[in-house]
Parts: structure tokens; sequence; C-alpha cells
């Protein structure tokens, strides 16, 4: 009898250590910074601001996806621009999505859920898609329907991509039917400044991005959304001035692209791109490349993508084009979505038969709309959609809509990342002195603390999705 009593005793202190180690755990991944009873405004703040910083900043954007689209180059230590990575490299946006920005939304929708204001709720939950897209996009299978709730999942599951997109979408009709422009408002609001009807159009443009981003694997799916979407009768974002973008103020509260090139000049506008744009008389080039700082009968040079960093260097950092002076200005937006891109996606969804309508036009008023995001004069639009290497080809429309598409997603690197591996236009031809085989890569590496924190659920995602490398193709990836 003794003998069991200090068992259960053994065994009471062993639960009571476990209870403690997770409160500790708990503890430990409180960010200090956050009031003890926090303010849904405040944290919509900080949380908008916070996700748009690492969406547009260095690791997630300027070193890694916009290299990979070859809308930028690296002048200076190019190992980047050739695939050499370490699963070290990936791991803000992975933290700062989960332990930042989600985290905080959950906080936000259980606030509303309190106080009643489905509007809170609402927006939450259409930044919380986003957010989870940019996850699945860049890794593949993620913890979603487990992610934010450290109390319960301290080493949460990951779903598949068809899991993630089957749950997005359902989260986007849900926060549709929650916003209500005649409910109590929001503060804290720096997209829309608290306009319930652009949050509305903001999340049917993001089911209009999930539709066709799951289209060639569910296509019943895609198209039943996209009807369910003209049945509310909410509709999309209507003009330039609704995109949904963060435009940043003074300093602190700088773009991070300007940040960085105050500090260091390791980034020039992609050869790549720079060609296209001149192939095509492009106003665009003018907007984003600067002319290069020594005269050069070109006046546009860019940088081919992953060369060695010697061969880089001799071309000269005076003698290429930086990224134009728009984005390099410290109140630039952050475009987290388009009016362009909602063009775009509705000419692909009257093309792949989801939807009626005219494909040419809505693919005309994509690259109008585009253009006009940079105050192009009519004149000039009118002139450069009567090329013909510009018209659009309804027998190759991935061909048309993929091409302008990368052109007007400059900028916006895992957006165009995302559309690259998509529809498989445009067609690029791989790094210089790349070390993937004549490969370009097809998503970013896991951090290398999932594979000792959760390894568990990280194996079995291994395991579905493919090795932990930068050339497993994803399950949205068909072709």
């Amino acid at each position: 009898m003794k003998e069991k009593i200090t068992y259960s005793i053994f065994i009471l202190f062993l639960i009571g250590l476990l209870s403690s180690c997770k409160d500790d755990l708990a503890e430990i991944n409180k960010n200090p910074n956050e009031a003890e009873t926090p303010q849904p405004a405040y944290l919509l703040t900080s949380t908008i601001k916070t996700t748009a910083d690492s969406y547009w900043g260095v690791s997630n954007n300027l070193a890694s996806s916009l290299l990979f689209v070859q809308h930028w180059a690296r002048i200076q230590y190019t190992d980047p621009d050739r695939y050499i990575f370490t699963n070290n490299d990936f791991t803000d946006g992975w933290s700062t999505w989960y332990s930042k920005s989600i985290s905080q939304l959950k906080i936000i929708q259980s606030l509303a859920e309190n106080s009643g204001n489905d509007n809170y709720k609402g927006v939450a939950l259409v930044l919380q898609s986003w957010i989870f897209s940019l996850l699945t996009d860049a890794y593949g299978e993620i913890p979603y329907t487990q992610a934010g709730n450290i109390d319960e999942f301290l080493t949460p599951a990951y779903d598949t991509q068809e899991t993630v997109y089957k749950g997005l979408l359902n989260d986007l009709k849900m926060a549709q039917g929650l916003l209500n422009t005649d409910s109590e408002g929001i503060a804290g609001d720096i997209l829309y400044g608290g306009d319930i009807t652009s949050w509305k159009h903001f999340a049917n443009a993001l089911r209009l991005r999930f539709a066709l981003r799951i289209a060639d694997r569910l296509p019943d799916l895609a198209k039943s959304t996209l009807a369910e979407i003209t049945t509310e009768g909410a509709g999309y974002i209507t003009s330039n001035a609704e995109n949904a973008r963060l435009i940043y103020e003074d300093a602190p509260y700088r773009n991070p692209v300007s940040s960085s090139f105050e500090a260091r000049e390791d980034y020039r506008v992609s050869k790549t791109i720079i060609d296209k744009l001149r192939a095509l008389n492009d106003p665009r080039l003018a907007v984003y490349a600067d002319t290069t700082q020594t005269a050069t009968p070109e006046q546009y040079i860019g940088v081919p993508n992953g060369l060695t960093s010697s061969d880089a260097s001799n071309l000269g950092f005076a003698r290429t084009s930086r990224p134009g002076t728009y984005f390099r200005d410290p109140h630039a937006p952050a475009v987290i979505l388009s009016y362009a891109e909602v063009l775009f996606g509705l000419s692909e969804a009257v093309s792949r038969g989801f939807i009626t309508g005219d494909a040419t036009d809505f693919y005309q008023q994509a690259i109008r709309a585009s253009l006009a995001q940079y105050n192009i004069s009519n004149e000039l639009i009118v002139s450069y959609l009567q090329q013909e290497e510009v018209q659009f080809d309804p027998q190759q429309y991935k061909k048309s809509i993929g091409e302008q598409k990368w052109i007007a997603l400059y900028g916006q690197g895992l957006e165009a990342f995302a559309e690259w591996r998509r529809l498989d236009y445009p067609q690029l031809t791989p790094a210089v002195a790349g070390v993937l085989g004549g490969k370009i890569p097809l998503r970013f590496l896991y951090p290398g603390t999932e594979q000792s924190l959760n390894g568990k659920s990280y194996g079995e995602a291994i395991a579905r999705q493919g090795s932990n490398t930068l050339l497993t193709k994803l399950w949205f990836d068909v072709e």
C-alpha cells in the first residue's frame, strides 16, 4: 500500500510538472510589449503593420521571391540569386506570421466575440486568410486548423494545401457574412480607414485569387465559389483607389524597401524584366527602374540573375539600374491586392468557363489599371494596348495573362512567385550560376526549428508532400 501511495504521489508530481512546463512555455511565448488587456483597434493596427513589413521586406521579398521571379537581381553578395540558402534563411515569415500576426488576429476574434462587434471579427478573418495563404504558397503544407492555440496545441499538425485552401474559402465566406456596413464600426484600420464596404470587396478579391489558385486541382469548387460571390452581390475591388495596400508614413514607419536601400546597395532590376519592358515599349520601365548613374546608350541596364559575386561586381553599381524611386520612396505602398489583379482574375475566370463575360475586355482593363496605378497617361496606355505582342490570345490565355500579370505584380514577390508557378508564364531562364541543376526554386524551406520543436508533425508533412528542398513542387502547382 505504501508503494502504491508513493507511486500515486509521483504521478501527480509529473502531471503538475508537465502542466507547469506548458504554462511556462505559454509565458515565454508572450509578447512583452503586448498590453495586458489588449484593445482590438491597437491589435489591428499592429498586425497590419507587422505583416506588411514582413511581406514587403527583405527575407520574403527582396532576398528571395523577387529574385526567383526575376523582377530584381543581386549586384553583390549574390548567393540568394544563385539559390544558395539554408533553412535558417526562411524563418522570418514563418515566425512573424504565426507568433505575431495570426496570434493577434485570434485575440481580435475572441474580443469581438465577447463584445459582439462582428466587423472586427470579419476583418480579422480576412487578414488571417491572406496570411495563411502567404504561408501555404511559400512552404506548402502548414499548421492551419490547430494554429494559434498554444494552450491546446503545443505542436500543431500540418494540413495539406487542399485542406488549407478549402478552409480559407470557408473563412472568407464567413467573413463576408460578418462584415456589415450597418453594424458597429471599427478603429485601428490602416488599410481602409474603417470602410467596411472596401473590406467586403477585399474579401471577395481574395476569394477570386484563391479560387484560381486551386482551379487546376478543384475546378468545380473554384467555379461554385465565384458563383456564390455573384449571388451574394457584394462585388470586388472597383478601382485603384480601393487597392488593398499599406501606405507608409514617416520614420520609423518607412517602407522596408526604402530602409534597405538606405543601408546598402545589394539589389538591381533584373535584366529579364528590363528586356521584356523594352521589347514591349512598356512605359512602366521608367517607373520600375532608374536610369544608370553613369550615362549609357541603353539608359536602363538590368543585371542577369544568378551571377557570381565577382561577375556581378564587374558590371558596376553606376552602370546598372536600381529599382525606381517610386519603390524606394519611404512612403511607397506595400500592395497586398490590386484592382489590376482582380481584372486579370476575371479574365481568366471567363477563359476557364467559370463565369460569363468578355475575357479580352477584362484583360485590357487589367493592363489599363496597372498602367494607371503609376499615373501613365491615357495616350500611352492606348498605344501600348494596340501592340500585337500585347494583344490577348484566348487560345493561350495562360500565356497572355501570365506574362502581363507578371509585369503588373512587379514588387509583389510572393504573389508573383505563386502566379508564375501556377500559370507557368513567363518562361524564365534559371540563374546563370545557379546551384539547382538549371532549375528555379519552387518553394521556401521549412525553418530548421520546425524539425526540432515540432518534429512529428513536420515529419508527417514531409512524408506526404516530399522532401524539404527548394525543388519540391507544391499541390497547387500542377504543370
